[in-house]
């Protein structure tokens, strides 16, 4: 059952999916309706999972599951990983480079970059310890809410640059 990410209880399990590219209006229309289709049948051993989708900032794709009423399974959770692969395979983007990272330019602009980029950036002074900086590791709704944009000097990427 897809609901409304306020709907969700602030424990409710999050994974977020971080694109290599920025991704085109066209595709993140395309790509929200495949997200709510999926969720709309998702599915925990027969039981309906109570669950939110989007794309934030064009680059973010996050899944949220609300377990007080079904609890995500090993299957469901393979399913929902399955899920980005092919879509990701369908508009040629790779959502599991875990070695990108992302912040908030001066402009307030999305730059992602590599374990190199980053160093680079830090050592030229584009980022600093108070950029603004995207935590994959949150773990719930709730620490999404308050904890996945922080400063470099208080995310554990600080130990990068």
């Amino acid at each position: 059952m897809v609901a409304d990410l306020i709907a969700l209880d602030d424990a409710s399990r999050i994974w977020i999916y971080q694109a290599d590219r920025h991704l085109e209006d066209a595709e993140r229309y395309e790509m929200q309706a495949h997200i709510h289709q999926f969720l709309g049948s998702w599915t925990a051993h027969s039981a309906e999972l109570k669950a939110y989708g989007n794309l934030f900032h064009s680059r973010f794709l996050t899944i949220f599951a609300d377990e007080t009423q079904a609890a995500a399974s090993g299957c469901s959770i393979d399913k929902s990983v399955h899920f980005v692969e092919q879509l990701g395979a369908h508009y040629q983007v790779d959502f599991f480079n875990r070695m990108l990272f992302s912040y908030f330019d001066e402009q307030e602009h999305v730059q992602t970059v590599d374990r190199a980029g980053l160093q680079e950036a830090h050592k030229s002074g584009q980022i600093h310890a108070e950029t603004l900086v995207f935590d994959h590791l949150v773990k719930s709704k709730g620490q999404f809410l308050t904890e996945w944009v922080k400063p470099l000097q208080d995310s554990w990427l600080k130990r990068f640059v």
